[in-house]
């Protein structure tokens, strides 16, 4: 299990560092969501995929992006209070993080260079893009942010 990913860390959102070799061995959905974006309900779809795969060895891991239209203000607290107050989520949520640009966070850097968009492209278009990587650290898809979370049940399955 030698992924570049389990090499790197991230900030919960509650402020503890977190090492993402922690999610080695299982499968992962990691996606940049915003609270206030027309997609934002997506999160209900996200917590079923969670709860309905959480006990094979399945994670959600969502990372708050305030790049796309200034659709995620909130600080964490309001952030992790609207997504548990509205959507009921439990899967792990992080601190704020870029996904373009030169602060990119070097988790989403690996990913976009490891599943590029159309065209070849690196550059996430907008919130709840979506990430699929196996339980080896392997990042196997990108999903558009109008793919529906439960769209991908199928391909997570697959993995587990």
């Amino acid at each position: 299990m030698d992924s570049p990913i389990y090499g790197l860390t991230a900030t919960a959102i509650n402020g503890d560092e977190v090492q993402l070799s922690e999610y080695a061995g299982k499968v992962l959905l990691i996606v940049n969501t915003a609270s206030e974006c027309g997609f934002t309900k997506q999160y209900q779809g996200l917590q079923k995929l969670h709860v309905d795969f959480a006990a094979q060895g399945f994670s959600v891991l969502g990372f708050p992006c305030n790049q796309f239209g200034e659709q995620e203000k909130g600080a964490s607290d309001e952030i992790s209070q609207f997504c548990q107050l509205n959507f009921g989520v439990t899967f792990p949520l992080f601190e704020k993080v870029e996904v373009n640009g030169d602060n990119t966070h070097p988790l989403f850097i690996h990913l976009k260079d490891a599943a590029r968009g159309i065209l070849g492209s690196q550059r996430i278009k907008w919130n709840f893009t979506k990430f699929l990587v196996d339980n080896q650290g392997k990042v196997i898809k990108r999903y558009s942010p109008i793919t529906e979370p439960e769209k991908i049940a199928a391909d997570i399955k697959s993995l587990l």
